[in-house]
């Protein structure tokens, strides 16, 4: 393995270490210091491929971080690289969940992390609705109505119709298939003319 080889992935492992550890709140918190990481700070990937990364992420069963970690990783430096991303990923809470594991009791009794926590939770929010406002920004700004129809629709039959989350990124794969395979046959057909 060339050096080049060895600082990719140095730089790799760090970067999904450095997130892990000190990213709390779950996935879509993550999702921010992702693109903050990758595409402005390192330059790996740029904005629209980090949101198919995210997109696919979310989509996929599994936790969000480790989800995007193998994308990242084998985008950089194939599975090795997915490898390295995952286990940079991983290590951080497999360690505090062992030591918070040891000490729940006292975790949980405990009147100043519980306090703590909650101010963490109002923290988190932000950082969530931030993440929403660039995505639907992001919607926007393609200006294609498909897309903020379904953003729109997805919105509305989350927040007060109750569908499952499942049910919404089923209906938008099965509606994403159908404008490809519908842009594949105009191509053809223009082909052809």
């Amino acid at each position: 393995m060339h050096n080049k080889d060895k600082g990719i992935l140095w730089k790799l492992f760090k970067a999904t270490f450095m997130l892990s550890a000190f990213t709390f709140g779950g996935g879509f918190v993550i999702v921010s210091l992702m693109k903050k990481k990758f595409v402005e700070e390192l330059q790996w990937f740029d904005e629209e491929e980090m949101l198919d990364i995210t997109a696919i992420a979310q989509s996929s069963p599994g936790p969000i971080p480790i989800n995007a970690s193998v994308i990242i990783g084998y985008r950089m430096h194939g599975v090795l690289g997915a490898l390295v991303a995952v286990f940079g990923t991983a290590l951080p809470p497999m360690v505090i969940i062992s030591v918070i594991s040891v000490f729940y009791r006292q975790f949980r009794e405990n009147e100043i992390i519980a306090t703590a926590l909650q101010v963490m939770r109002a923290g988190v929010a932000a950082v969530i609705f931030d993440v929403v406002l660039r995505l639907a920004k992001n919607v926007i700004a393609t200006r294609r109505v498909l897309y903020i129809s379904v953003m729109a629709i997805a919105f509305v039959l989350t927040v007060f119709m109750n569908v499952s989350a499942m049910v919404i990124v089923l209906s938008c794969l099965a509606i994403g298939v159908a404008e490809m395979l519908i842009g594949l046959r105009a191509q053809k057909v223009e082909g052809e003319v």
